[in-house]
């Protein structure tokens, strides 16, 4: 870019940046830097809390930003009526049923939603539907690589 004005993240900017998501004993969640893919963030769509949006806002391109934010601002409180007990006869008998493991789940529109299998016990089989990082604090390492216009507004 040839233009001499500093171009910094606005209310509306899209945002493409290499996000890593840590725990607050350090241990890794989640990185784009695993993919090597970048993810583009679309500042004030409503996919991200006002708190994580604070921490871009005027930053620039090659700024690297450390912060931590509370569940309730990162992927928001663990929600009990995201949870439910499934019959064990529901499932495909070709899926391996552990505790720990990641199902996905089709929905109505024919997306998928990933449910944790948290127990089994008998027949009944109890699904955490919460995003997995859900009432968990977490640390996130941003490093900001283009900022663009977006067409919110």
């Amino acid at each position: 870019m040839t233009n001499s004005s500093i171009v910094q993240v606005q209310a509306t900017s899209r945002v493409l940046a290499d996000i890593t998501v840590k725990l607050k004993d350090g241990s890794l969640a989640d990185s784009t830097k695993v993919s090597g893919k970048p993810s583009w963030l679309i500042m004030g769509d409503g996919s991200f809390s006002a708190a994580f949006e604070a921490q871009l806002m005027q930053r620039e391109v090659g700024e690297q930003l450390v912060f931590e934010l509370s569940a309730a601002d990162a992927f928001g409180s663990s929600n009990p009526d995201a949870v439910d007990f499934m019959d064990i006869s529901q499932f495909p008998q070709d899926i391996e049923l552990k505790v720990g493991a990641i199902i996905g789940f089709e929905q109505a529109n024919g997306n998928q939603l990933p449910g944790i299998i948290r127990s089994i016990e008998g027949a009944s089989v109890k699904v955490d539907f919460n995003h997995p990082l859900a009432g968990e604090d977490v640390i996130f390492e941003i490093e900001i690589k283009q900022i663009e216009s977006s067409n919110l507004a």
